[in-house]
């Protein structure tokens, strides 16, 4: 399974990813590990979507972006 999900921070900063491993994911930018949203101030999952193969998810990322 895979998930495309958005963050968002306190200062309306949006961030759209897509992962196989949606908690892991989400545990990893909550420590800062994720370069692209390090500098985001406290992101929380607003939405996500799931898909049973990667090429989906990847499809659905880009249009999201």
């Amino acid at each position: 399974m895979y998930y495309v999900y958005l963050l968002r921070d306190i200062n309306s900063k949006l961030y759209i990813g897509y992962s196989s491993d949606l908690k892991r994911r989400l545990k990893e930018h909550l420590q800062q590990k994720v370069y692209t949203t390090k500098r985001m101030t406290k992101p929380d999952l607003i939405y996500y979507e799931a898909y049973s193969n990667e090429d989906s998810a990847k499809i659905r990322e880009r249009k999201l972006k």
